[in-house]
C-alpha cells in the first residue's frame, strides 16, 4: 500500500492504540491551515466522479445531473472544490475555525457551516452525497454515521477519499521512510474505511492515480502539513523536517527545479437504502 506521506491514508497497524494521540493528531491541522490549503494536493476528478456515481444512477440531482453534496470534514476546501468545478451544489461542514476561515476565503459561494461530523446542521434526508477528503478516520463513526445515514436521501451516497504517495516509485518509497516519526504509527482500531452501517450498502472501493506538481521545498512544506509532523515537539519536528530536506537533495529525482509527485487516491463509496419498518 502507498505510504503516509502526501496525506494520512496508512493501512500499518505497528503502533499501539493510543486515542488521546489520535485526538491531537485530529485537532493539529488548525495551526497549518494556510501551509495546508496551499500545499495539500487536490483529488482527482475521474475518481470524485465515480465517488458520485451511484447517485446519479439513483436518479437522484436535479436535470443536468446537479446534486445536493455534503463535503464533511471539509479541511479548507479541497475537495469541495472539485466537486463544486463538476457542477454540484456543495455544502461544506468543518469543525476546525481556522481550516473554515481558509476554506470560506477560497470558495466564497459556498455554504459553509463550522460543525463536526457527529452532529451535522443540516436536515432529514437534505443531500444527495456525503464526500469525505482525508478526514473520515478522524470521525467516531459510531456517532458519524447514523448523523450521514440522517441527512442522505434514499438511493443517495457516501464517499471518502484518501491520497496517498505511490510508493511503487523508488524515491518515493525512499521518502516515506525518511518521512516517518514518532507519531506517525498509530493502531487506528477498529479501523478508517467505512464501517458496516444497516443503512449502507457494502463499501465498494476503487484506486485513481493522481499526481502534483512540486519542488523540494513545496514537498517539504507538504510534509510539514501532516499530524504526526504537527504534533511533533519542535526540536524533533525541526530534525524530520531537516531529514526529508537532505534525502530530498540527494536524489537527482528532486534535487533541483519541479518534478511530479505521483500519487494514488482511493475511494470508498456505499449507497444509502431504507430499511424496512425504520
Amino acid at each position: 500500500m502507498a505510504t503516509d506521506t502526501a496525506g494520512e491514508a496508512r493501512t500499518d497497524r505497528d503502533g499501539p492504540y493510543d486515542p488521546a494521540l489520535i485526538a491531537r493528531r485530529a485537532r493539529s491541522f488548525g495551526a497549518a491551515a494556510t501551509a495546508y490549503a496551499a500545499h495539500r494536493p487536490d483529488y482527482p476528478v475521474n475518481g470524485v466522479k465515480w465517488a458520485l456515481e451511484p447517485a446519479l444512477a439513483s436518479g437522484l440531482g436535479a436535470e443536468g445531473g446537479t446534486l445536493d453534496v455534503l463535503d464533511l470534514g471539509a479541511g479548507t476546501g479541497k475537495l469541495s472544490a472539485v466537486a463544486a468545478g463538476l457542477g454540484h451544489r456543495v455544502t461544506a461542514v468543518e469543525p476546525d475555525p481556522e481550516m473554515l476561515g481558509e476554506l470560506r476565503s477560497y470558495l466564497p459561494k459556498l455554504t459553509t457551516h463550522q460543525a463536526g461530523a457527529e452532529e451535522i446542521p443540516l436536515a432529514d434526508a437534505s443531500v444527495d452525497a456525503v464526500i469525505v477528503g482525508q478526514a473520515l478516520h478522524w470521525f467516531d463513526q459510531s456517532r458519524a454515521l447514523p448523523e450521514i445515514s440522517r441527512v442522505l436521501r434514499p438511493g443517495g451516497v457516501l464517499a471518502a477519499l484518501w491520497n496517498a504517495d505511490d510508493d511503487r516509485v523508488e524515491w518515493i518509497a525512499g521518502l516515506g521512510k525518511v518521512a516517518l516519526s514518532r507519531t506517525s504509527f498509530i493502531d487506528w482500531s477498529p479501523g478508517r474505511g467505512i464501517q458496516p452501517y444497516p443503512e449502507l450498502f457494502p463499501v465498494e472501493h476503487a484506486y485513481f492515480p493522481h499526481r502534483q506538481r512540486r519542488t523540494a521545498d513545496s514537498l517539504v512544506d507538504t510534509i510539514a502539513t501532516h499530524s504526526h509532523a504537527l504534533t511533533l515537539e519542535p526540536g524533533e519536528r525541526a530534525e524530520l523536517i531537516e531529514r526529508i530536506r537532505a534525502y530530498l537533495r540527494s536524489r537527482p529525482e528532486t534535487a533541483s527545479g519541479e518534478f511530479d509527485l505521483e500519487i494514488i487516491t482511493r475511494v470508498e463509496r456505499s449507497g444509502r437504502r431504507e430499511i424496512a419498518g425504520s
